[in-house]
């Protein structure tokens, strides 16, 4: 095992993979920017270095700058988190040509996986199913009104790399696919570098259920059931959710194996999320693999008992999993609500500033991840969550009683925060019988 890794991110991830860290007897090495440096949590790690200005692309992205300090900090191992360089395969293959192990996939399935492109092509060959669309990226607009022809209107633009919903377009009609197809690719030029561009067959009001993976060095995969993230604004997911509501039991158990034939295919190691979208027919179909950790990993532990982020460690570790897939259990409901520092009434607009006063909610089955705390000043630099709260009851009735209690109980005071919508959405009719799709949102709310 390890005995010292660095934390190549900021937040409430870092803190809580220090906190796994110290459980397995591990020191940590922090990096911070100049815009957190006192932040509370990096007290907390072992040693701590500035890798630059605010600016991520000048701190947090620098390769050379986190790479230096894993080498003056003397680590045997890099942890990306999620987000700025968690599914960066050059980062990946640079920590390797350091001898710094990436907890994280290797850097060829990283690339495989990562652009969705290939990653459609391998789920092919893994016979998992797929939205029907262009074999491969679409070359010119005459191509595309062919494509679209064949599987029909409305169909959905997609970037071949990244995510966030940039560089994705839905067109109804001829006319509208040619000017669709523009934004797409400039957006996409704009934001990833790459102007690729693939066509699907819009599925109207899908769900957007994931499945959890976990993969040792040894040929062992497994899954972690599955988590709901429909309930999304711009495609930007806002509470998550396990067992997936109103899924019927052949179709979860169908989709968790077609994620293990996924990555067993592509030599995948470490943790891993499958995406699916699925039908109002509960037909479901692979989007894309993120070839990390997830922001909403605690909702599987919670249902599962297994604590990812140490299983990530001793992966990478070259330990074999300590368990099969018969020891998965899934017990109970699991709820997540996302935290922000934004308004919701005024359109989400981030607040940033300083929190006078927090008061984090507990009791029977609530977890609180955060590394926030009263006189935290929340950059305006970074994403704006500063805090996920999640809820483990023994039914989806009684977590989402138990959320709202929870919810009730969070005091954020000195910045807006999410916390009302959140309200609103879990006594919202079409949450609590379990209907919602990804348009939910939207369909109820001027966001």
């Amino acid at each position: 095992m390890y005995n010292r890794i660095l934390i190549a991110n900021r937040g409430e991830i870092a803190l809580r993979i220090i906190r796994a860290c110290r459980e397995m007897g591990i020191e940590t090495v922090a990096i911070f920017s100049e815009a957190d440096r006192g932040a509370a949590y990096l007290d907390l790690a072992d040693e701590k270095y500035c890798v630059g200005p605010a600016k991520s692309s000048q701190s947090y992205l620098r390769i050379a700058h986190v790479i230096s300090a894993a080498e003056v900090g003397n680590v045997e191992a890099i942890h990306p988190g999620y987000g700025f360089l968690a599914e960066n395969a050059h980062f990946a293959s640079v920590c390797r040509d350091c001898q710094i192990d990436f907890i994280g996939p290797t850097p060829e399935a990283m690339q495989q996986l990562g652009d969705k492109n290939s990653a459609k092509a391998l789920a092919r060959a893994s016979k998992v199913p797929v939205v029907p669309g262009s074999e491969g990226l679409i070359e010119d607009d005459s191509e595309a009104m062919r494509v679209a022809r064949e599987i029909g209107f409305p169909v959905l633009i997609k970037a071949t790399a990244g995510g966030g919903g940039k560089g994705m377009r839905v067109a109804s009609n001829d006319l509208a696919l040619k000017g669709a197809l523009s934004q797409a690719r400039a957006e996409a030029e704009a934001a990833f570098g790459n102007p690729g561009v693939y066509l699907e067959k819009y599925i109207e009001r899908p769900r957007h259920v994931e499945v959890q993976i976990l993969a040792d060095k040894h040929g062992n995969v497994v899954h972690l059931w599955e988590r709901d993230c429909s309930t999304q604004r711009r495609h930007q997911k806002l509470i998550e959710e396990s067992p997936a509501p109103n899924l019927p039991e052949a179709t979860r158990q169908a989709m968790c194996d077609a994620a293990v034939r996924l990555v067993k295919q592509a030599n995948y190691t470490n943790a891993g999320t499958v995406e699916f979208i699925v039908d109002q027919q509960n037909n479901f179909y692979f989007i894309e693999v993120n070839a990390r950790i997830q922001v909403e990993h605690p909702v599987t532990e919670m249902v599962t008992g297994v604590d990812l982020i140490r299983s990530q460690i001793s992966v990478a570790a070259g330990k074999p999993l300590p368990f099969t897939q018969n020891d998965v259990q899934h017990k109970g409901a699991a709820i997540e609500c996302r935290i922000n520092a934004e308004n919701p009434d005024r359109g989400f607009q981030p607040s940033p500033g300083r929190i006078e006063r927090l008061f984090a909610p507990g009791g029977m089955g609530v977890r609180f991840d955060s590394h926030a705390h009263a006189g935290y000043s929340v950059p305006p630099y970074y994403d704006s969550m500063i805090g996920k709260l999640i809820v483990h009851q023994p039914t989806r009735f009684e977590a989402i009683r138990c959320m709202l209690r929870a919810l009730g109980e969070l005091r954020v005071e000195g910045i807006h925060t999410t916390v009302p919508f959140h309200q609103k959405v879990l006594q919202h009719s079409e949450f609590v019988e379990g209907l919602v799709d990804t348009s939910f949102v939207e369909r109820n709310w001027q966001v």
